[in-house]
């Protein structure tokens, strides 16, 4: 019984609850659909935090694509040790920037100020599951080698088979409690993306990626503007 609330009770769970919360989100909340940016606030150790995130998560979750639904075509690729090694380096080393991205993230929310203001609780709880999850990915990648391999030839049929609606727990049942607890943490992950600001994205996953950065021209002393001591505290900017 705990196997098949674990392996098929819970993703159902997790999937209905966070497309449920998404569709009603976005109709009735559509601004909740928005990273929500502290980029105003401070952005130097957002920037160092969130492109290594983002361009980890985008080779992670394409590597884990390709080996649920085309899982033929991966240990076809696979079965050139060049090509297998080239996979798995790719995958360990986007894990790594991933990780080292969450964590600047948390820190940068714990020790600014005027961060931690605007940080809600459930910033917190995203945070440390997803460390949590990558944290065991790389555990897994370290400790069972191979893994695109052994992904796509055990993990893949029992994914598929949730889809179907038919699901079969046999592969899963079977593997390390690691193994498990990364899978199942998966769909905590999934659960959870409508209640926080990884809402955004369902919207536009890919754009933030490559978008300018947008510039501030200050034309006054943006210190003394701050000042209220200042004789020009009381004078409006030439730009408004």
């Amino acid at each position: 019984m705990q196997k098949e609330i674990l392996y098929i009770a819970l993703p159902y769970a997790a999937l209905v609850l966070g497309a449920a919360a998404a569709v009603y989100s976005y109709a009735k909340r559509e601004f909740t659909f928005s990273s929500l940016s502290s980029q105003f606030l401070e952005g130097r150790a957002l920037f160092w935090g969130v492109q290594p995130f983002h361009w980890g998560a985008l080779v992670l979750l394409s590597g884990h694509f390709l080996c649920i639904f085309f899982p033929s075509a991966v240990l076809a690729w696979n079965a050139v040790p060049a090509r297998l090694f080239a996979f798995e380096l790719a995958s360990f080393t986007a894990g790594v920037l991933m990780l080292s991205g969450l964590l600047i993230l948390l820190a940068r929310r714990l020790v600014s100020a005027k961060i931690r203001a605007v940080t809600t609780p459930m910033d917190y709880v995203v945070l440390l599951v997803l460390i949590s999850q990558v944290t065991l990915g790389l555990l897994t990648a370290a400790l069972y080698r191979w893994g695109s391999s052994w992904f796509a030839a055990v993990l893949s049929p029992y994914l598929l088979s949730l889809f179907k609606l038919a699901p079969s727990i046999g592969g899963i049942a079977n593997m390390k409690g690691i193994i498990q607890a990364h899978v199942v943490m998966a769909f905590v992950v999934a659960a959870l993306i409508p209640f926080s600001r990884l809402a955004h994205l369902l919207v536009f996953p890919l754009p933030y990626l490559w978008r300018p950065t947008q510039v501030v021209i200050w034309n006054r002393d943006r210190l003394a503007l701050r000042d209220p001591e200042a004789e020009n505290a009381a004078v409006k900017p030439l730009n408004c």
